[in-house]
C-alpha cells in the first residue's frame, strides 16, 4: 500500500491532518513508507510517523521524541520510553511554528 492510498481511506478531519503532514515531510525531502501499517518518514533513519487514533485524531510521533528538548511543551510521551508525540483533530489545531521547530530539531538529531 502506498502512503497516499493509506491517507485517502480516512474521513475529512483525519485525512486533512495526514495530508498536511505528508506534504510537509515530502517538501522536507523525507521519504514516506508504510511500516507497521502506518506512514513513517525517513531521513537518514526513522524520524517520525503518523498514527491515526480511535478518537478521530492523528498523532504525530517522533521516534526520538524523548531526546528532543520539547521547549514548546507540546510533546507527550504517554509513558513511552523513546517516542513522544502530539495529537491533532484538524489542521486548524496545529501550532505550525511550534511543530515546525520540533521537526527541525528532529531533523538535526537525524543528521548526527
Amino acid at each position: 500500500m502506498e502512503v497516499e492510498d493509506f491517507i485517502y481511506q480516512f474521513e475529512s478531519g483525519q485525512r486533512e491532518v495526514l495530508l498536511y503532514f505528508h506534504h510537509l515531510f515530502l517538501d522536507l525531502n523525507l521519504v514516506a513508507k508504510i511500516r507497521y501499517r502506518i506512514p513513517f518518514y525517513f531521513g537518514k533513519s526513522w524520524i517520525c510517523y503518523l498514527n491515526p487514533q480511535k478518537n478521530d485524531s492523528i498523532e504525530l510521533v517522533f521516534i526520538h521524541g524523548k531526546k528532543l528538548s520539547n521547549s514548546q511543551g507540546i510533546l507527550n510521551d504517554k509513558g513511552r520510553k523513546m517516542v513522544a508525540g502530539i495529537e491533532f483533530r484538524s489542521v486548524d489545531e496545529i501550532p505550525q511554528e511550534a511543530v515546525f521547530e520540533i521537526i527541525q530539531e528532529a531533523l538535526l538529531l537525524d543528521d548526527f
